[in-house]
């Protein structure tokens, strides 16, 4: 299974960064081939100072060894060996009137001593983080996420639903970190789903990654926007900062394995602001986003 989804990520990962740079049209990707030194390594494409996206990362990563203690006691196990790999993609546009979006579509195994697998499941999702709030984009994404999880389970969607807007979620701040869309982790054999099964399922997820976000990049990549409105992204951005260092496990797990920082951290975006105490003015775009970000909503 490992070989089969390393495949596919690794043509995923082709197929979204030609999308993107399109999309774009003035700057490309660039590969940085990478290795791990306690084994395996990866591929980051990074895209910087674009005409639409300020910073886009897509990365892939297979990474194998020795699980470290604190991973062992995390998974209560001792002396285990892992696999893991996955593509990870962050896009951060420079028009706050385009969301930033996140996705990621992973696979673990971990071994006994003797090379045996005694565990493996698949894990992902995707999340949309807007800065200005326009419901039938919202609507539109999830609608994408809900088909293709009908594709395979109709309670798929709600589950998954629910799920990434309890993860994505800053309890310090007492709000999402952006209006949600799936998030599914340890899935793995049972009586309904095979593994099999499982790949099916992440992958027309992954598959429908482009469907869901770059129509509402083409609708909202040339709209004005002022000064403020710049600002007003850019302390939002502050929020999605706060979530990945203290709340993500992705992050936490890539520092504790000694995974390569460059490439854990290019979910950051470039320009970010902390302000103290900045609360928007009453009835305002910016309130409203807040509004909907203190209570997940059911958009389909």
């Amino acid at each position: 299974m490992k070989e089969q989804f390393v495949a596919y990520i690794r043509a995923l990962q082709e197929t979204i960064a030609t999308k993107i740079e399109a999309i774009d049209g003035v700057a490309s990707f660039k590969e940085d081939q990478w290795d791990r030194p306690e084994g395996g390594g990866g591929l980051s494409k990074i895209l910087e100072n674009g005409a639409v996206f300020e910073k886009a990362g897509v990365n892939i990563s297979e990474v194998s060894g020795e699980l470290p203690e604190s991973m062992q006691q995390y998974f209560g196990v001792k002396e285990a060996a892992f696999f893991a790999c996955g593509l990870s993609l962050v896009l951060h546009p420079v028009n706050p009137m385009v969301p930033t979006v996140h996705a990621n579509w992973r696979y673990f195994e971990m071994y006994d001593p003797q090379g045996a697998i005694i565990d493996q499941w698949f894990g992902g999702g995707q999340d949309l983080t807007p800065y200005y709030l326009f419901e039938e984009d919202a609507i539109h994404f999830h609608q994408t996420c809900k088909t293709a999880c009908d594709a395979h389970n109709s309670l798929f969607y709600p589950k998954y639903k629910a799920r990434c807007d309890e993860y994505f979620y800053n309890e310090h701040r007492g709000e999402g970190r952006g209006i949600g869309g799936l998030f599914f982790d340890y899935c793995k054999i049972s009586d309904d789903m095979q593994l099999e099964d499982w790949f099916s399922f992440v992958t027309e997820v992954g598959n429908s990654f482009l469907d869901a976000y770059t129509p509402i990049v083409e609708k909202r990549k040339h709209l004005p926007f002022t000064e403020e409105q710049r600002e007003w992204q850019e302390i939002r951005r502050g929020r999605y900062v706060e979530f990945n260092l203290v709340h993500d496990k992705g992050t936490l797990f890539g520092l504790k394995t000694n995974g390569r920082i460059e490439s854990i951290l290019m979910s950051l975006p470039p320009r970010v602001q902390w302000r103290y105490n900045h609360i928007p003015e009453v009835n305002s775009e910016e309130e409203k986003l807040l509004t909907v970000l203190k209570k997940p909503v059911d958009w389909v």
